[in-house]
C-alpha cells in the first residue's frame, strides 16, 4: 500500500475515512477515546503539510436511516480536544451546503461529515453513493483499519475514484505491517494464545495459525470444548458439542505438525455465573457436575507463563477466563504480565480483540505490549487470512 508519506497534501482537499464508532453514554459522551487517539498522527501530517482533512466515518447501525442517537455531531467536541484543534461539523454528505461548508475550510482545518450509515448505500458498496462522496475531495486516505473488512463505499468502492490518488493512513498501514509481521515474518518461538468464548467464531484463525506457531495455548471457554473432546469432564463449563469433532481434528493437526498445543490442567470452577459464586479449584482438571469453569487455575497460569516466558514473538486474542468479574480474573491477570514481562526482555507481543484490549487496559499493561491492534471483526479476518476489501483496493491502486 502507499502510505501518506509519499505525497504532499498542500492545499489539497483530503477525504479521510476514519473509524469513530465510538462508545457514548446517556449524555452522548464519547466513553473511550482509543479510536479517535489512533487517528491523530495521520490528520496531524495532513494539516500540518497545509491540507484540509474532511474526515467521514460511521456510527453505531442505523440501517440506513437518520437516527439523531448516531449522529457523528455527539462526538464533534471530544475530537476537537484529541486532534488539537477545532473540528467543524460539516453535516451530511449530500446535503447540497455542504460543498459550500468545504470551500469556507482554510488548508490547516479539519471538517467531519455525517454518519456514512445514514445512507444505505454506504453499506451496499454502491458506485455512485462513492462518486457523490468523491466530489468533495481532491484524494482519498483510509485509515480506517477496523471497517477495512467491509467492502462499503467510503471503504473501498470510493478508491476507484481516485485513481493513483488513494493512500494508506498511519494507523491503516501500521496495523497490516504489525500484523504482517507476526504472521509472515515471526521470530522463532512463536506462541498465539487464544481465548474467548467459542470455538466456532475462532476456528479459521486456528487452522491459519497450525501453519506458522511453534506454542498453541487454548484458553477461555472455548477451552472446555477442547477438554471434552480429549475425555476431560467439564461438568457446567461453557460447550459446543458440534465443534468436538472439529476440536479432535485440531488436536490431530497440531500433533501431526509437531506444533505444542497447550489446555488448561487445572480450573477455577464456581457453582453458578456470578461474582458471589462459591469456588473450587480443580486438582485433575476434572470439573465436577453442577460446577462450571470461570478461568484457569494456579498450575495452568504457571506452566502457560514458562512457555511465553521462552517465546520471541507472541500474538494473544481473547482472554483466558471471566476477567470481567474480580474473583476469575487472575488468571488472565497473569497472563497479561508475563506477555507484558516478556516483551520488556525483547520479545515481539501483538494483542487484538476488544475483550484482550479491555483486559490489557483493565491492568494498566498496554504501554508494555509491543502493538495493541483496534481491528476487532477486521483484525479476526485478517488472521484468518482473508483479503480485506479496504486494504485490496489499495493495493491494486499502486
Amino acid at each position: 500500500m502507499k502510505s501518506i508519506d509519499q505525497t504532499n497534501f498542500s492545499g489539497k482537499k483530503v477525504l479521510i475515512r476514519v473509524d469513530y464508532n465510538v462508545p457514548l453514554n446517556e449524555q452522548f459522551e464519547v466513553t473511550d477515546t482509543t479510536r479517535i487517539e489512533r487517528t491523530k498522527e495521520t490528520i496531524s501530517n495532513i494539516t500540518g503539510e497545509g491540507g484540509i482533512a474532511i474526515l467521514m466515518s460511521h456510527l453505531g447501525r442505523p440501517k440506513g436511516e437518520v437516527n439523531d442517537k448516531y449522529s457523528l455531531k455527539h462526538i464533534v467536541k471530544t475530537a476537537s480536544a484529541i486532534l488539537g484543534k477545532e473540528v467543524h461539523f460539516l453535516g451530511d454528505v449530500l446535503d447540497p451546503e455542504t460543498p459550500n461548508k468545504i470551500a469556507a475550510l482554510k488548508p490547516g482545518d479539519i471538517g467531519l461529515l455525517e454518519n456514512l450509515r445514514f445512507h444505505a448505500e454506504e453499506e451496499k458498496g454502491d458506485l455512485e453513493f462513492a462518486k457523490a462522496i468523491a466530489k468533495l475531495g481532491d484524494c482519498y486516505v483510509n485509515d480506517a483499519f477496523g471497517t477495512a473488512h467491509r467492502e462499503h463505499a467510503s471503504t473501498a468502492t470510493i478508491v476507484k475514484c481516485f485513481p493513483g490518488k488513494s493512500y494508506a493512513g498511519y494507523l491503516l498501514y501500521n496495523e497490516a505491517a504489525n500484523l504482517d509481521h507476526v504472521l509472515q515474518n515471526p521470530v522463532t518461538p512463536f506462541t498465539a494464545i487464544i481465548g474467548g468464548s467459542k470455538v466456532s467464531s475462532k476456528l479459521n484463525i486456528l487452522n491459519n495459525l497450525l501453519d506458522k506457531v511453534d506454542n498453541l495455548i487454548i484458553g477461555g471457554g472455548m477451552a472446555y470444548t477442547f477438554l471434552n473432546a480429549l475425555g476431560v469432564k467439564i461438568g457446567n463449563s461453557l460447550f459446543e458439542e458440534d465443534m468436538v469433532p472439529v476440536a479432535k481434528e485440531i488436536v490431530k493437526k497440531a500433533h501431526l505438525r509437531g506444533i505444542n498445543l497447550y489446555l488448561p490442567i487445572d480450573n477455577i470452577c464456581a457453582d453458578k455465573y456470578a461474582e458471589d459464586a462459591n469456588t473450587y479449584t480443580t486438582t485433575q482438571n476434572h470439573i465436577p457436575d453442577g460446577w462450571e469453569g470461570m478461568d484457569i487455575g494456579p498450575k495452568t497460569i504457571r506452566m502457560f507463563a514458562d512457555i511465553i516466558k521462552n517465546s520471541r514473538t507472541i500474538l494473544w486474542n481473547g482472554p483466558l477466563g471471566v476477567f470481567e468479574m474480580k474473583k476469575f480474573s487472575n488468571g488472565t491477570h497473569a497472563i497479561a504480565l508475563t506477555v507484558a514481562t516478556t516483551t520488556i526482555s525483547g520479545a515481539y507481543s501483538l494483542i487484538g480483540g476488544g475483550d484482550s484490549i479491555a483486559a490489557i487496559t483493565k491492568f494498566d499493561l498496554g504501554d508494555y505490549i509491543s502493538y495493541i491492534s483496534t481491528g476487532g471483526g477486521a483484525m479476526l479476518e485478517y488472521l484468518e487470512g482473508k483479503a480485506l476489501p479496504g486494504i485490496k483496493a489499495l493495493n491494486e491502486d499502486e
